[in-house]
């Protein structure tokens, strides 16, 4: 491992699976996460009658994955147009390049109620929060690392 530390500096998302191994699970903490702000990432209107699957990546990698999404049949070509776009708005959510292209199943099933979302921010844990991220440059990066720090003070407050 130390070889790998010399002189160059490794993303989040390429690191994350050694660390966090099995506690992430099979698919990884990105594919909840992206589950449960599917809406926010695509947008309502597409978020009703799409819904991600399956996220699967090349053996040996947390990149340029395949991201399988049950669509419905209406709907399809549309998202298939789109599809430039959406990757740019997943990779965005990710703050990595973590899904190179989409699969699509028309075997559209209704979305499952997901877990309540968490309260929001207090007003100083939201101010502390913009604070702490406020010197990274990059907006993506910038909004990710703002998502993580609200899903974690989250997890504090119970």
């Amino acid at each position: 491992m130390t070889e790998e530390r010399r002189g160059r500096s490794q993303t989040v998302g390429a690191i994350l699976p050694r660390i966090a191994g099995k506690a992430l699970g099979k698919n990884g903490l990105g594919e909840a996460t992206l589950i449960q702000h599917w809406s926010e990432v695509v947008g309502e209107r597409l978020a009703e009658s799409t819904s991600p699957d399956k996220l699967s990546f090349p053996r040996g990698a947390r990149r340029d994955g395949t991201l399988k999404l049950r669509v419905a049949p209406g709907i399809a070509l549309e998202i298939q147009h789109s599809e430039p776009v959406l990757l740019e708005r997943i990779n965005s959510f990710f703050g990595y390049r973590a899904v190179a292209r989409l699969s699509l199943e028309q075997t559209w099933q209704p979305r499952q109620s997901l877990p309540p979302r968490p309260p929001p921010l207090t007003a100083p844990q939201a101010a502390d929060l913009r604070q702490r991220v406020a010197p990274v440059r990059n907006n993506d990066l910038r909004a990710a690392l703002t998502r993580l720090g609200a899903a974690i003070l989250a997890i504090e407050r119970k």
